[in-house]
């Protein structure tokens, strides 16, 4: 019982560790202070976090964490704006935007807590942090909608603002953050799970020894004919039957032979993965410079199954990619704009390292070559993302070490997404000309010339919406995280609450009633202007813009309505438009005082690209607040767009539009920008436009347009469409009147303002689109060519439409020039069965002639190549896996990926993601890896076996939930084919020498039940057989699972072929463990018998005939481990030499004091008198070299005529450089050699199923493209392979071969 005593205090010991490593913590958040309002003392007093309750009044101040979720009822900004930092929650360090409910934001003072009389009705808790519904209840029953926008969420920093006030609605482990926290996601390694099943056989066999035992006990005892003397009779004088007895002996036998079940296993496989988790943390290759961070192992129980992968399931933007967004290209009006000056500053470009950024100037904006247009800049470099997260419950621990949550402002110069890479843009010279004749150009002048002004008024729409169509949060460097304001001067003086109340209780009266929904003429008497103004009142908009010093406006007000007003075009009204806005401004445009220093914090990279890019061009966004943004346009001065609405990008949708009205025109005016694929679809129709030539200028402009996109997505990058449409007062009143109805809605709330986003987002006008360069991170081809060679199929999974995803997977080597790309496209579940099965068909087809011949130990043969004649790829979008993903598709699916080298999903969502990688990992029964940066990518990395997070620009979110975090894609290729390899060879070959010492070691006593009645008497005494293994033999093990080496790092890279040795579980196999099994029995009957036969027909007692077979014991298990060391360092020396001399060591001081009083069993000087007997020695070499001489035999055989790869791979170890270099070449000739197997013998583990496939009309297509890497997939380049797809109709726009 003592070994098992000492295990499980280990374990308890470091349970209990860590358990009080996490109390402390947990007691640190909960006696954290924050301020509520106590009723009995009127005033706000410090409490306790774990003492803050549901309905508290809690006032924050800046910098301070959030302690319980809380609605926000007063911000000490002006428009009622809280800013928050998420990194707590998601790791993001840029500002996000909090508003005051609605009817409290207007308060000038602080609100009054014992004046509060609503009532808040939300949801029940949940861990949804996008989502938040409930309502504010006033005492006179009118109802406020609360969503997202109005919680402050536990965990979060408020930044930006002197003093918040809020409500609690969710506490302690009912807040989101707390819910969401489900701890640690426990992953069992695959050789765990094999180490548990082969227990269960040591556990069978030793049932077999025990029951043995039993049985010879009873035979033995059968065979006296009178009752034994050495019987001790019962009580009663009778004596236990021989059945009886043989049953006891069973138990005894177990406790004797206990030990066969190696309890200690389980915690020195715990040492040894943490010192392989040591060497992996310390490994100076994952270091990277830049952002100042290295690898990070989250997980330490699964650090083997990195070196067993099968499957990589890879995010594209930010994993595969830098996630910097660089403006490339752009195209408005149908008109091209290459940036090819800016194009050029890239290529040559060289990033500036962050100790040089921090000292250096900061500029903010473009850095340009010409001096009449160079800003101010203040670039900034990403936050170190090394530094500690302390998140363990409420979400952000950075409140820790701060009084009262206080703490250091974050350096202004670390803002998300601002690299000089992604901030400094080249302006095109020819749309930079164009540009300054905005402000030069006279419209009186060219009214003739209404095609220069129309490409005038695009180009200046396009550039408006690129500076307002986003949510960047404009500050001030020099002042960290504090808002950039301007004067406004034009403010309306706000509306009476009663006002207020009474049009939102006609609207809850029309709605409640169920009655159609009001026209804008039944909704109010007044004019729709003042109806608009109502209602942009009530949601803290300002009736009229506020306008600056330098802006003024053109005209009145006016009635849109108006006969007069209702024929002039849109396009037309837009001209003069910006012509009057030129006129007015023309003279303060040349005064402009010098532009501030601004930073921009965005939500994404792609809304910082183009706001640096607009900010090229002189069109400067310069504030931001919840009701209105400036931007300084060249030419035409500052102006003020009052901001009506904001709806936000959703995956349904695809796209993002702001509500604004123009500073000039008064007219409402909806920008949109959004993905080509949904955003072609909303553009004005034929029989919208007004004018035959608006018609076909309309008709070009899509044309021309479509074509750059295509182009754009054939060189890789991301591609987006800018629109507008322009609203009169009465149609922006009608949608506005089913806007607020959706908005205050409790029920399916969501939905209806989808409804209401897509009812706006129609008939649109397009101005242009924009290309967008997300540049491949460094050695991401290597690495995925060297994963590849591994024997690893890689599968890319993105969100990004099918030409950019391919064209990306081309140039990071995911898909070769010559391999044959097929696009599943499909409509229906019929149609995709029926064309999978084609192009299985087509598949085999081209394989069939080649013979396969491929072996195990064959490790060139891998399971991602082919032969050399054919090659195949797959590319399928979201909506055709939809059709995949069922039930009866998903064995022909598999198949189908199995014979292709790569597999690219496009438009595919989170969800879709992870379900992939459970499909292939329960499925194929396969070992996979998800790797990705996002927080849409952490679904599929909790999923996986292992999950790897790169701590990119998207937040920490991927990381936190990650097994392992790197900073670069290409770190995967050393963390798998070196760490990995090491990781599992070294556990593996550790394992089995578990087993076979515990087996050798207890066959011992089991020999001698032979010789002894099989009483259940040991030949050694009880403490050396305890401390055998908990002492005497446990350390060397580990030091071997730790430190040996069998390849070096440096051959493992050069040759990632090697890395199948340890991905088809060679070195632990089943035929393996039985074979050590036997060689341990083997060994124990050598090391038993060689003593017996050399003592026998002695006087010797039992104690000296056990210790000769005790002390050969333990040369032939420290022996053997020498003979499986692959590279024997001086620590290993120390260790078994070590454990020798304690042996003796402890013999002699246990045989020189430990004295009993039976002489038949007395260990008293036994290893004395042994010490001086030469027979002694005799036996122990004799018994270790005839115990050890087959397995080393076998070794010897094994390295000189049959060697393994691995074998063959140490060899090049120890040759001089110049003939290491020449053997691995002449390897890797030999690899393409053998690499010229069939593939369809290497892939396809799994049981394929026969899909129906019907006869229908089919829409999918099947499009095997170009061989050039940067034309595959375009709609003018796509080239069919209808040799075996006669019978399915193709889709429409591609031609046939």
């Amino acid at each position: 019982m003592l070994p098992l005593v000492a295990v499980l205090t280990i374990i308890a010991i470091k349970d209990g560790l860590e358990d009080y490593s996490k109390y402390k913590m947990d007691k640190q958040i909960n006696n954290l202070l924050t301020k509520v309002y106590s009723r009995k003392e009127k005033k706000y007093i410090d409490e306790c976090w774990k003492n803050v309750n549901v309905g508290d009044f809690i006032r924050l101040s800046r910098n301070e964490i959030i302690p319980a979720d809380m609605v926000l009822l007063y911000s000490s900004d002006l428009d009622g704006i809280c800013y928050i930092e998420t990194a707590g929650l998601d790791g993001e360090t840029n500002l996000k935007q909090r508003q005051v409910v609605r009817g409290y934001s207007e308060q000038v003072s602080e609100i009054d807590p014992e004046k509060f009389s609503s009532r808040i009705e939300c949801e029940s808790p949940n861990n949804d942090l996008s989502c938040f519904r409930g309502f504010v209840e006033h005492s006179n029953k009118d109802r406020v909608g609360l969503s997202k926008e109005n919680l402050l969420l536990r965990g979060c920093t408020v930044r930006n603002t002197e003093a918040v006030v809020g409500i609690v609605v969710y506490a302690g482990h009912e807040t989101k953050a707390m819910l969401n926290n489900s701890g640690p996601h426990y992953k069992r390694s695959k050789l765990e799970r094999k180490v548990n099943t082969d227990i269960l056989w040591c556990v069978v066999l030793l049932i077999f020894m025990c029951l043995t035992g039993a049985i010879g006990h009873g035979i033995w005892l059968s065979r006296y004919s009178e009752v034994p003397f050495f019987t001790i009779p019962e009580p009663d004088g009778k004596s236990i039957p021989p059945a009886l007895a043989g049953f006891n002996m069973f138990w005894t036998m177990i406790i004797l032979l206990q030990v066969l079940i190696p309890i200690s296993l389980y915690v020195s496989i715990e040492i040894v993965k943490l010192g392989q988790i040591y060497l992996i943390q310390n490994d100076i290759d994952f270091y990277h410079e830049k952002t100042d961070s290295t690898i990070q192992c989250r997980a330490l129980n699964i650090a083997e199954d990195l070196g067993q992968i099968q499957y990589i399931f890879s995010d594209k933007t930010g994993t595969l990619t830098e996630n910097k967004m660089v403006f490339r290209r752009c195209s408005i009006a149908g008109q091209e704009y290459c940036h090819e000056e800016n194009a050029r500053r890239l290529e040559s470009y060289q990033e500036v390292d962050s100790d040089d950024e921090d000292s250096a100037y900061h500029q903010c904006g473009s850095s340009m070559h010409m001096s009449k247009w160079r800003g101010q800049d203040c670039r900034a470099v990403n936050e170190p993302l090394n530094r500690k997260s302390l998140n363990l419950l409420s979400g952000s621990h950075s409140a820790l070490g701060r009084e009262d949550g206080a703490g250091d402002v974050p350096p202004s110069g670390h803002v998300a997404f601002s690299s000089p890479i992604e901030t400094d843009v080249v302006p095109d010279a020819q749309l930079l000309k164009k540009f300054s004749q905005i402000s030069s150009h006279s419209y009186d002048q060219s009214e003739a010339s209404s095609k220069l002004s129309l490409e005038t008024m695009y180009i200046t729409d396009f550039f408006l919406a690129l500076a307002i169509c986003n949510t960047v949060v404009v500050s001030v460097p020099n002042q960290p995280r504090q808002k950039m304001r301007l004067s406004s001067l034009g403010r309306m003086p706000i509306k009476s609450l009663e006002e207020i109340r009474q049009m939102f209780q006609r609207l809850s009266v029309r709605r409640l009633s169920s009655s159609p929904l009001p026209s804008v003429k039944e909704s109010s008497s007044e004019s729709p202007s003042s109806f608009v103004s109502k209602l942009s009142i009530f949601r803290v908009k300002m009736a009229s813009p506020a306008l600056d010093g330098t802006a003024q406006r053109a005209a009145e007000p006016h009635n849109a309505d108006s006969p007069e007003n209702s024929q002039v075009p849109q396009e037309l009204d837009m001209v003069n438009v910006a012509a009057g806005c030129e006129r007015n401004s023309a003279t303060s445009s040349i005064e402009l005082s010098p532009l501030p220093k601004l930073c921009y914090e965005a939500e994404s990279p792609d809304e910082a690209a183009l706001v640096h890019a607009a900010r090229a061009y002189r069109c400067i966004l310069q504030s931001r607040s919840p009701d209105q943004v400036t931007v300084d346009f060249a030419g035409l001065g500052s102006l003020t767009f009052q901001l009506l609405h904001i709806l936000p990008f959703d995956s349904v949708r695809k796209r993002m539009s702001v509500v604004v009205r123009h500073p000039v025109s008064n007219k409402v005016v909806v920008y949109t920008k959004g993905a080509d694929s949904v955003m072609m679809d909303l553009l004005r129709t034929a029989s919208e436009v007004d004018t035959n030539n608006s018609e076909m200028e309309q008709k070009k402009i899509k044309e021309r347009t479509q074509k750059h996109l295509d182009d754009y997505a054939r060189r890789g990058l991301r591609t987006l469409c800018i629109a507008k449409k322009a609203m009169s007062d009465a149609e922006y009143a009608e949608w506005l009147n089913h806007h607020f109805l959706a908005e205050t809605s409790i029920d399916n709330r969501e939905e209806l303002l989808l409804e209401s986003a897509i009812r706006l987002e129609t008939e649109l006008t397009l101005l242009g689109a924009t290309g967008i360069e997300d540049r491949l991170q460094e050695g991401v081809p290597d690495t995925i060519q060297a994963l590849r060679k591994a024997g690893i199929k890689i599968w890319m999974l993105t969100g990004d439409k099918r030409e950019t995803a391919v064209n990306i997977a081309y140039a990071c080597k995911l898909l070769e020039p010559d391999d044959r790309i097929f696009t599943l496209k499909s409509q229906n579940k019929d149609a995709c069965a029926l064309v999978m099965s084609k192009i299985l068909e087509g598949i085999q087809k081209n394989t069939c002639k080649k013979q396969p011949s491929q072996k195990l130990g064959n490790v060139s043969a891998s399971l991602s190549t082919q032969s050399p004649g054919f090659s195949a790829g797959l590319v399928i979008d979201g909506r055709t896996l939809e059709h995949v993903l069922h039930g009866s598709l998903q064995n022909v699916f598999l198949e189908l990926t199995e014979k292709c080298r790569a597999v690219v999903c496009c438009r595919a969502t989170p969800l879709q993601k992870s379900v992939l990688v459970r499909l292939v990992r329960s499925k194929l029964k396969a070992m996979t890896l998800a790797v990705g940066d996002g927080a849409n990518d952490v679904s599929m990395i909790q999923v996986a076996d292992t999950g790897v997070g790169i701590s990119g620009q998207e937040g920490m979110q991927a990381v936190m939930a990650s097994d392992f975090a790197v900073s670069q894609f290409r770190h995967l290729r050393k963390l798998l084919l070196v760490h990995g390899h090491w990781c599992y060879t070294r556990l593996t070959n550790m394992v089995l020498y578990f087993f076979y010492k515990n087996v050798a070691y207890v066959n011992l006593l089991f020999w001698y039940q032979f010789f002894c009645g099989f009483s259940g008497t040991s030949m050694t005494d009880y403490w050396i057989l305890i401390l055998f293994n908990l002492l005497f033999t446990s350390v060397p093990p580990i030091i071997y699972g730790v430190l040996d080496k069998d390849v070096s790092a440096e051959v493992l890279l050069q040759l990632p072929q090697l890395y199948m040795m340890s991905q088809k579980s060679v070195a632990y196999l089943p035929s393996t463990f039985w074979i050590t099994l036997l060689d341990a029995f083997y060994q124990s009957i050598v090391c038993f018998f060689v003593p017996y036969f050399t003592y026998y027909g002695s006087d010797i007692d039992i104690f000296s005939f056990g210790n000769p077979i005790n002390t050969a014991a333990l040369f032939i298990i420290l022996f053997h481990l020498l003979i499986e060391c692959k590279s024997v360092t001086w620590i290993h020396t120390v260790v078994i030499v070590g454990s020798i001399l304690f042996y003796f060591v402890f013999t002699l001081a246990f045989g020189a004091t430990c004295k009993t009083h039976s002489p038949s069993s007395n260990p008293y000087w036994i290893m004395e008198k042994h010490m001086t007997d030469p027979v002694f020695y005799l036996v122990c070499l004799l018994t270790t070299c005839v115990a050890l001489l087959p397995r080393y035999l076998l070794r010897v055989l094994q390295g000189t005529l049959f060697p393994s790869p691995v074998l063959r791979a140490k060899h090049l170890d120890r040759l001089t450089p110049e003939e290491q270099r020449e053997a691995i070449k002449r390897w890797r000739d030999d690899c393409v050699v053998n690499c010229r197997v069939e593939f369809q013998a290497t892939s396809g583990s799994s049981s394929s199923a026969t899909g129906s496939a019907s006869e229908e009309e089919s829409i999918a297509s099947v499009l095997p493209t170009s061989k050039t890497p940067l034309q595959a997939c375009s709609r003018d380049g796509l080239v069919e392979d209808t040799s075996f797809l006669s019978d399915i109709r193709m889709s429409p726009g591609t031609q046939m071969a």
